[in-house]
């Protein structure tokens, strides 16, 4: 397992979240709910980078889902064990690989707290789930889907994906439409990966797209610098890509 430098690099966004936490499945929760009439049978996951609820970005961006429509479930995919947020600070180089190398945030424990809540969401009533998952979070929409626990996905920057061998497993097992969110700088998810997805899903019948933002870096759709304006713009694209998604496909 690898990640890179901008992994644990960003920028913390301003915004007041308007959602709330609440417990669902016995896991801790961000839920942003649409102010407007919206259909309570339908949810968007949002599965987080590694910042998780500590990071008011990944909550600002659930309150935009839920401005579109959507009822947006963030779960705390680490039990309170995120990284710190001084890992953005000048000088601090946290080690990622010592934070994930004490075994508690790999798939054998981040995957049953993900499937509590869904479990929870469906004994609510809630039948079509679409996810989106940022770097950390992007390795649990491609294992949701290749499970068909999910309806819709969406990606930006994923991290810890094998490639070509989840790729062309996501082909020949998943059904749900896929949205790739990419960028130019990105060591988790290179140019040639990206190009890779796109011949490996050409001809994708559920459906595939994948935008590219050139001049941004991993992160960029979460944690990007917003006073640099072609960052800013991406951030925004790669929002709006993923809206347009889940509006045409759950």
């Amino acid at each position: 397992m690898s990640f890179c430098k901008d992994c644990v690099k960003g920028v913390t966004h301003e915004g007041t979240p308007e959602g709330k936490i609440e417990t669902i499945g016995g896991v801790e929760c961000y839920v942003a709910t649409p102010t407007v009439d919206y259909p309570k049978d339908k949810v968007v996951l949002y599965l987080t980078d590694v910042f998780g609820l500590n990071l008011v970005n990944n909550k600002l961006l659930s309150d935009d889902f839920a401005k579109n429509g959507f009822k947006v479930i963030t779960p705390d995919l680490f039990n309170n064990d995120t990284v710190p947020l001084d890992a953005f600070n000048p000088g601090v180089n946290f080690d990622l690989m010592a934070w994930f190398g004490k075994g508690q945030h790999d798939q054998a424990h981040t995957r049953p707290i993900i499937d509590k809540v869904i479990s929870a969401l469906k004994a609510d009533g809630v039948t079509s789930i679409g996810a989106t998952g940022y770097c950390f979070g992007g390795r649990y929409v491609f294992d949701l889907a290749f499970d068909g626990v999910i309806g819709v996905a969406v990606t930006a920057h994923p991290s810890m994906l094998q490639v070509p061998a989840d790729l062309e497993k996501y082909v020949s097992t998943a059904k749900a439409p896929l949205l790739i969110n990419g960028c130019e700088m990105d060591d988790m998810f290179p140019v040639a990966a990206q190009e890779k997805a796109d011949e490996i899903f050409k001809g994708f019948a559920p459906g595939y797209k994948r935008e590219y933002f050139a001049g941004c870096h991993h992160g960029f759709a979460t944690r990007g610098d917003l006073t640099d304006p072609k960052v800013n713009a991406a951030k925004e694209a790669a929002f709006k890509a993923s809206v347009e998604w889940f509006i045409k496909y759950m």
